[in-house]
């Protein structure tokens, strides 16, 4: 365990903001849980955070660098809640266990999956998630959680609903020793798929075709949810914007999915620059650092976009990235 004072995050937000924690605390496989005194905030990589001001409090992380703690059975995987996710996803394809490459080059690390419940181009991380093992830092325990314990959602989660509550230090997923190709989305049409790896190389160049760069450009990935409306609200917008794409029923609620990303582009967004944080020009869904933006820039842009997509459509868009 390693514990830092006084320390900038800017390394540990994928957005690339500048700002510090009174204290951090890096957990390796293995340590025992620190005493911890305040206000907590426990972070993965930081992918789908946009802090505002300085955290006056307790960071937890986990190391990244542990794909020794790996271990499975069959096609049973679990892996240290640190790891990268996609470092993670190319050991099971050299492994011969198959489902999460849909999956690929999403930022984030194994614990967010559960957290979040990650999701792209069909797939989600509670298909594959059998359990999850944590640490109540409120109570003080190990605790082990099963799929269905953990209330997964579109983008969410029982331990989202508890922030700074839960560490979670393993996931376990069940996987396939065959490979079926998910191309249920329709952007994965035409895609190479004669292997999970080609399959996955192939995601993974579509993704950054449409992404900025983290070396070039802070961001969160996807900013907003993509929101889900009732049948008369949707059949009124097809009505009214025939260009509008198709959406995605959802039986078990009898609502509809639709792109946020083509909300904000017709709202005019995409492309467009407020202060020093932007809108991708290659994917309205996306915001980023434009030049060393502020969490209060980037906070600005967001509300501005919802206030307008609001008054055009109808529609609210709630965040996915969460702001500190």
């Amino acid at each position: 365990m390693k514990t830092y004072e006084n320390i900038s995050l800017k390394p540990y937000n994928t957005f690339g903001i500048d700002v510090k924690a009174r204290r951090l605390v890096m957990i390796e496989p293995g340590d025992e849980m620190p005493p911890l005194e305040g206000d907590v905030l426990v972070i993965g990589a930081g992918s789908n955070m946009v802090f505002t001001k300085d955290y006056d409090g307790t960071v937890i992380t986990l190391s990244h660098s542990v794909t020794q703690s790996l271990s499975y059975s069959n096609t049973l995987v679990t892996a240290w809640g640190g790891m990268v996710m996609d470092d993670l996803i190319q050991w099971t394809l050299d492994h011969g266990l198959y489902g999460l490459e849909n999956l690929s080059a999403i930022p984030g690390t194994v614990g967010a999956s559960a957290v979040q419940n990650v999701g792209a181009y069909g797939a989600e991380a509670k298909d594959f998630i059998e359990s999850v093992e944590a640490y109540d830092l409120q109570e003080r325990r190990h605790c082990t959680f099963s799929n269905a314990d953990c209330h997964f959602a579109y983008r969410d989660s029982f331990f989202k609903h508890h922030p700074g509550r839960y560490l979670i230090l393993r996931v376990t997923y069940r996987l396939s020793r065959e490979f079926v190709p998910n191309l249920s989305y329709k952007a994965l049409e035409g895609l190479p798929h004669d292997t999970a790896q080609q399959l996955r190389e192939a995601i993974t160049e579509v993704r950054w075709r449409k992404l900025p760069r983290p070396e070039e450009h802070g961001s969160a990935g996807s900013f907003f949810k993509n929101p889900v409306v009732d049948e008369s609200t949707y059949l009124r917008l097809k009505a009214e914007y025939p260009d509008m794409p198709d959406a995605h029923s959802l039986p078990a609620s009898g609502g509809y999915k639709l792109s946020a990303g083509w909300l904000i582009d017709k709202a005019g967004w995409k492309g467009r620059t407020q202060g020093r944080a932007g809108v991708w020009p290659k994917n309205a869904l996306v915001l980023y650092n434009a030049d060393g933006c502020s969490g209060d820039e980037v906070r600005a842009l967001a509300q501005a976009i919802q206030q307008d997509v609001k008054q055009k459509f109808g529609v609210a868009l709630d965040p996915e990235a969460i702001i500190i």
